[in-house]
């Protein structure tokens, strides 16, 4: 069994690389103004899987599960919160922003 300190740094490298793929997301959403694709309910359910993980590594003292579930649950409710900022929005099209098609 590998000792403590490389299961914390396993957990922390595996934590941050997930928590970063939705960092991705934010940027993009955010950079595009674009949500039309994000589901609303599949972000919904995530966000209750990420609480629970939250709570599971809370009660564990886990610092990797606290620190990287606490960052992930920012950053998917920041998708949901553009989501339904963005997603109100009408489509413009190409000639009220001025562009061609």
């Amino acid at each position: 069994m590998p000792s403590s300190a490389t299961l914390t740094v396993l957990g922390l490298l595996a934590g941050a690389l997930t928590s970063f793929s939705f960092a991705l997301q934010v940027w993009q959403s955010w950079r595009t103004k674009s949500v039309k694709d994000v589901s609303a309910g599949m972000y919904l359910v995530f966000s209750t899987g990420v609480i629970l993980w939250l709570i599971y590594g809370l009660l564990r003292r886990d610092i990797p599960l606290m620190v990287w579930n606490t960052l992930t649950l920012v950053l998917v409710a920041t998708i949901l919160v553009l989501k339904f900022r963005y997603g109100r929005r009408r489509p413009t099209t190409s000639a009220q922003r001025g562009t061609p098609d």
